[in-house]
């Protein structure tokens, strides 16, 4: 017997984001149908059935000893673990059987396309996809709920990206790879969130649905892969079809290894921007704790670590990433979000045409776009160093305080 849909599923559609739109409206997206508009709600509570079983049999069995076995397990293979239980055994035969539809050579030029994104492209996943992405209270409950205030957004976001690079990553996504690792943890992690808040006796599911559900976890899907290459398009970062369906090729797989459902990982690119079109016409209902997150977001680069003049850095950045998010959010979002209705929109329109001579250098000229992936992947390593003052961000470091997950 399927539960009731939460009350936090509005009666119909919601406005988006005029660059969300804008892209459904020139690929002919409409909104979503009655069907497809009952099964957003109705997603809200469904989990990720293999990871939530098995977080809940070693939660049982005892998470202290089993996590090493999952460990090396996802380091280096089930096989690699013979005295493996048979529960664990099972998970990881799953996850370890790639599905016949991926493609490998397609998985890479993704990869390749997402790293010549450079900074820019993460400048969007952060200033348009994260920080827009506040507007969905519902998701929002679970994130206050895991220590979001105290832990700090530029620590998510830190993790988030990481996360990021690993997938991109050339070799990333080979089985064992950084990507594959990174992302079976963040399963593992949102597994354990969803064990959690759901017992906390505050949690309301009647009104949120089900933490880190299936309507949450396709949004943040194809905000993290999808919208900073849309968003890139407008900024200059030109890429051929071949390229976005690539993306979109990367972005189905990625999803499938994070426990996400078939119905939801895209096909095409079209496809792609139809999921994040519908997914954001469900989810985009602010209230208070939409304030609560952005607001602090916003100021993070005041925090940043710059080797010099860091006081005057700091402050153009704080201005420079405002100005992506008003380009793309608009002054209606900007004010949900509580932040200056308006910043001009300098940065993105500097960018344009420096981003748009190298693209068509990397497009035109022989190895041309493995330098400009190289180049990128720089730029992107350099951005989390600035963030954090460090190398490399632990991925499920701000979720550390629930047992199991460090």
């Amino acid at each position: 017997m399927s539960l009731p849909i939460p009350a936090r599923h509005p009666d119909r559609p919601q406005p988006v984001p005029a660059a969300i739109s804008s892209f459904a409206t020139m690929l002919a997206i409409g909104k979503p149908d009655s069907a497809q508009w009952q099964r957003l709600g109705e997603r809200l509570n469904a989990g990720d059935e293999p990871m939530d079983a098995l977080v809940a049999w070693m939660s049982e069995a005892g998470t202290k000893q089993l996590r090493p076995l999952f460990d090396r397990a996802l380091a280096d293979g089930i096989a690699s673990v013979p005295e493996a239980p048979e529960p664990l055994r099972r998970f990881f035969e799953d996850v370890e059987a790639t599905p016949d539809w991926v493609d490998q050579e397609a998985l890479r030029v993704g990869q390749r396309t997402l790293r010549r994104g450079g900074a820019d492209g993460m400048y969007i996943a952060r200033d348009v996809a994260l920080l827009g992405g506040y507007q969905f209270a519902g998701f929002n409950q679970t994130l206050l709920r895991t220590g979001a205030l105290e832990k700090g957004s530029n620590q998510r976001f830190a993790e988030t990206m990481q996360w990021a690079l690993d997938v991109i990553d050339d070799g990333g996504l080979d089985t064992f790879g950084s990507g594959y690792r990174s992302t079976i943890r963040v399963r593992f992690v949102h597994a354990m969130v969803r064990r959690h808040v759901q017992a906390l006796p505050d949690w309301r599911p009647e009104q949120w649905g089900l933490p880190v559900n299936q309507t949450d976890m396709a949004a943040t899907l194809v905000g993290a892969l999808i919208a900073p290459v849309l968003a890139g398009l407008a900024m200059g970062i030109v890429a051929t079809p071949a390229e976005l369906s690539s993306v979109a090729h990367l972005t189905r797989y990625v999803g499938w290894l994070m426990g996400v459902q078939d119905e939801w990982l895209p096909r095409s690119f079209r496809d792609s921007v139809r999921i994040l079109y519908h997914t954001s016409t469900a989810l985009a209902v602010s209230d208070e704790t939409t304030r609560q997150l952005s607001v602090p977001m916003a100021r993070d680069p005041l925090t940043w670590h710059y080797p010099t003049a860091a006081g005057i850095r700091r402050r153009v950045a704080w201005a420079q990433h405002l100005s992506v998010t008003t380009a793309f959010l608009g002054p209606r979002v900007m004010r949900t979000l509580g932040l200056p209705a308006y910043m001009p929109p300098w940065y993105p329109v500097l960018r344009i045409p420096v981003n748009g001579v190298r693209s068509i250098a990397a497009l035109v000229l022989p190895g041309g776009s493995e330098r400009a992936a190289d180049r990128g992947f720089r730029e992107q390593k350099a951005l989390l160093r600035t963030m954090i003052g460090g190398d490399e961000a632990t991925i499920g470091a701000s979720a550390s305080h629930l047992r199991g997950v460090a």
